[in-house]
């Protein structure tokens, strides 16, 4: 039995519950019942979203309040329903096919201390829209976010006339949790938003598995861009949640012609350009070296806001509510290949195209996650893209332009970069099948 709506004292019996539950929504409810329940469950996040961000705030300490509440808001709002899921019917003299997306059963999912709350909102609700239930393995350090966010789930469907346990966590996720997820027989596919050793941990289950790994996304300046347009949305862009969106730029390359003008309309922006001593200090303070030659984000630091990074470097921190600073550095400078997660943003001075693109293709370590080029050159944008070979490449605007901020498209709690689908909708989560009725005609011999 739960403890209480779906969160268990015991992991098995967390995957024994949303096992049989998935075969309860199948059998017993129509695809309308489904997109019933989603609503359901969005409406009644919507209603708390404010209160209980505050609470996964004071929680976890990531991030900016006003900024992750917009951003918990805007995901929420965009809920998948059935409607991804259609049939798509062949028909000839022949006979009828009809190919379907059909569920996995049950899915495991992993969630990430930074975005706790939304993940398990809206990881449910796809879910629920391609036929299957949810078992997390939540982050410790936010575990108590994610398991209000289970039981209103739950909650929600069960008012809405659901089966319970539509979605289902161990109260006490650790790794021996997480080992009973990936190596139980009832879990069918494996999802996971975090790190590279995340992926790494989930890689060597023997399931089918969706990842969204780290992302190092570079943009690039060339001697062509709109300077005015591209420092208004990377001042939108980069400091936003103090930049832990996986998907926002972490480092700027920039040519020579456009440089100065860059730093200055950042500047005018607000923005703080740190000197030589400053970049230092703040580097050793926040980066740790590896034994590999290689550097990680002290997680100290992760989503902090950019005064109290300085500070605590012993930097002279800016007054007010100092949003973003950026670092003059070269290519090689640790900053620029590690995934840091702060409102610290490199920036390098390049000679020509070729060296940006260079720059760019090295810093974004062959994560395939997103990238962006600022440029009135159409070769340029075409070279880079090729090169690049993100699965979220964006010409003139932001990264975020491709979730629909400053562009066209839709959002999602997972960007899976490492398996290649993409940013995921409720079809990523199917197995296609097809049902054929065959020649009813006359034989031909």
């Amino acid at each position: 039995m739960s403890d209480e709506l779906g969160v268990f004292a015991k992991v098995e019996d967390a995957i024994d519950a949303a096992y049989e539950a998935q075969k309860v929504l199948v059998r017993d409810y129509t695809t309308e019942d489904r997109d019933k329940f989603i609503l359901a469950i969005q409406s009644a996040f919507l209603e708390i979203v404010e209160a209980e961000t505050i609470a996964e705030f004071e929680e976890t300490g990531y991030g900016r309040l006003d900024q992750k509440i917009v951003k918990n808001i805007g995901t929420i709002s965009e809920a998948e329903t059935t409607a991804d899921v259609g049939a798509k019917v062949m028909t000839s003299s022949k006979g009828v096919t009809v190919e379907f997306y059909a569920p996995y059963g049950l899915c495991g999912a992993l969630t990430p201390v930074t975005n706790g709350l939304v993940t398990v909102a809206c990881n449910s609700m796809t879910m629920l829209a391609a036929g299957n239930t949810i078992i997390f393995n939540c982050h410790p350090a936010a575990k108590h976010a994610g398991a209000k966010a289970v039981k209103l789930v739950n909650q929600s469907v069960i008012d809405a006339g659901g089966p319970a346990n539509i979605a289902t966590m161990a109260a006490e996720p650790t790794k021996e949790s997480l080992d009973a997820i990936l190596e139980s027989p009832k879990v069918a596919l494996i999802i996971g938003t975090g790190s590279e050793e995340m992926v790494k941990i989930i890689m060597k289950s023997s399931k089918k598995v969706i990842a969204a790994g780290p992302g190092n996304p570079p943009t690039i300046l060339d001697d062509t861009a709109d300077i005015e347009k591209a420092s208004f949305w990377l001042n939108f862009a980069m400091p936003f949640e103090n930049n832990m969106l996986c998907i926002t730029e972490k480092e700027v390359f920039a040519l020579e012609k456009v440089y100065e003008p860059f730093l200055a309309a950042m500047k005018e922006k607000g923005v703080r350009v740190l000197n030589a001593e400053e970049t230092e200090k703040v580097t050793k303070t926040v980066l740790i070296a590896l034994d590999n030659g290689k550097y990680v984000a002290n997680k100290a630091y992760v989503g902090k806001n950019a005064n109290v990074i300085l500070e605590a470097s012993g930097v002279t921190p800016s007054e007010g509510d100092l949003q973003l600073c950026l670092i003059e550095v070269d290519r090689d400078h640790p900053f620029v290949a590690t995934e840091q997660m702060m409102p610290i943003i490199p920036v390098v001075r390049c000679s020509s195209f070729e060296e940006a693109m260079d720059g760019a293709v090295a810093a974004e370590c062959g994560y395939r996650h997103s990238a962006a080029v600022w440029t009135n050159d159409w070769k340029h944008a075409n070279e880079f893209g090729r090169r690049i070979d993100t699965s979220i490449f964006v010409h003139n605007g932001a990264t975020v332009a491709a979730t629909g901020l400053g562009g066209t498209g839709n959002g999602s709690a997972t960007i899976a970069t490492t398996t290649g689908e993409g940013v995921t909708t409720a079809k990523t989560f199917t197995r296609i099948r097809r049902f054929s009725m065959g020649d009813s005609g006359a034989w031909v011999l």
